[in-house]
């Protein structure tokens, strides 16, 4: 890995969004020596206090954009999701569930290795990863309005909606699923600029411990859980030191989002339940945890440039956000090289090398990115086959684990190596080197 110092002549990048994935790639380049600042719209920084979870493979890829990174989600709250333990540490496993008969069977038990997710609150790892930064990298209420390339100083140029301006080498856009980058890229007539409804809806919340010991039992409570049944699924798992967990039920939809301009709609614990009436008690009286006025959420999806801006998916793999932490490694990387191979070269040699890491970064992630949207739609089928509720069809329904596994396997075990070296490759050889 290239690491350098920070000089006054350095590769200027500016990125467009404060989220999750927007801050560890600044943290990233930082610690390569570029210039970076972060623009966010918001006042601060503020995600919905909801749980994730990363694979051991995402947490890696994390630790080689910069150590604070790792630093900074463990320090947050961050853990094991299952419990087990393996010479001292936990091991951690994705189990599904009968979600929908009394029986509440465990139907299937995949083995994800030592610490092989990590579960945190979306707003307290962000919280500590913005520490990571140093002062002045990151602004809030900014939003941009225009973005302007090949001005007459060769520069992208940042119009924002105070009335100021920035200019950069490059602009990278990881402002999410209704990304402003998106649509400069694409244009407002394009489809692809817009995120679109996937005919399913979240309930997404926080249970204390406590309660979902009540609901659960001491071994599904402090662990990861996938419960299927028809045409609906529930995942829940630890967070915040294992005083809370994490509750997401996903519901088919056969209607349209009636709030094309959002993404969250108001709902009640009351609907929640409606949802799943006729499920396993047990997870009625999870539900029953949540608190009396909830949001759902729309599960959108469609493509750009980095994390959800790039490839917003379904979250049914829950590793969306570990995809992400992909992108900016193969960015941080592909940026730093394209610093070090053009210091000294001129504007021009610069603005053609900051386009064929671009280049490299599309091609390199592109195929995976979009497996990855596709792969989410379909497990989440499986999840929420109709065969479950029907006690003749249950075995067919069954035989889908296998192809679960092989999806799963193909996140868990990516070699994020293999990407680094291919894409440096890919990079030289396109500039000739």
């Amino acid at each position: 890995m290239v690491m350098i110092d920070a000089q006054e002549d350095t590769l200027t990048v500016g990125i467009v969004g404060g989220g999750l994935i927007g801050i560890m790639l600044a943290a990233g380049l930082v610690r390569r020596g570029l210039a970076v600042k972060v623009y966010e719209q918001a006042r601060g920084f503020r995600e919905i206090g909801a749980g994730m979870a990363f694979t051991a493979n995402s947490v890696r890829c994390m630790e080689l954009l910069d150590p604070a990174i790792v630093h900074a989600l463990r320090s947050s709250g961050a853990v094991s999701v299952s419990i087990g333990d393996h010479q001292g540490e936990a091991r951690d496993y994705l189990r599904w569930v009968d979600g929908y008969s009394e029986s509440s069977k465990m139907l299937y038990e995949l083995d994800a290795g030592i610490r092989g997710f990590e579960g945190c609150r979306r707003d307290q790892f962000l919280e500590a990863l913005v520490k990571i930064l140093p002062d002045g990298v990151v602004e809030c209420l900014k939003r941009v309005e225009k973005i302007q390339e090949n001005g007459l100083d060769d520069k992208v140029r940042l119009k924002f909606a105070d009335g100021t301006f920035a200019s950069f080498d490059c602009v990278i856009g990881a402002d999410g699923i209704r990304s402003r980058v998106r649509l400069h890229l694409f244009g407002e007539e394009s489809p692809f600029s817009y995120p679109h409804y996937s005919q399913k809806f979240a309930f997404r919340g926080l249970v204390s411990m406590e309660n979902a010991l009540s609901a659960l039992g001491e071994s599904r409570a402090r662990s990861l859980n996938m419960h299927v049944g028809p045409n609906a699924h529930i995942i829940h798992y630890p967070v915040a030191n294992e005083t809370m967990v994490n509750v997401a039920a996903f519901v088919t939809d056969p209607y349209e989002w009636e709030d094309k301009t959002s993404l969250v709609s108001p709902a009640t614990r009351s609907e929640a339940m409606q949802c799943f009436a006729g499920w396993n008690p047990c997870l009625r009286e999870l539900i029953g945890f949540l608190p009396e006025n909830i949001d759902r959420w729309a599960i959108r999806d469609k493509i750009c440039l980095v994390g959800d801006a790039a490839h917003a998916a379904v979250p049914h793999h829950g590793a969306g956000a570990c995809i992400g932490v992909e992108d900016a490694l193969c960015l941080a990387t592909l940026l730093a090289e394209t610093w070090v191979s053009t210091r000294g070269k001129g504007p021009k040699i610069r603005n053609k090398a900051v386009g064929v890491a671009f280049d490299t970064y599309d091609g390199i992630r592109r195929v995976r990115a979009q497996w990855f949207v596709n792969s989410s739609r379909r497990v989440c089928d499986l999840y929420q086959q109709p065969e479950w509720a029907d006690l003749q069809q249950r075995l067919k329904a069954e035989t889908c684990f296998e192809e679960i596994k092989d999806r799963s396997h193909k996140i868990w075990r990516f070699d994020w190596n293999f990407m680094l070296e291919d894409a440096i490759h890919t990079y030289r050889q396109k500039m000739g080197a």
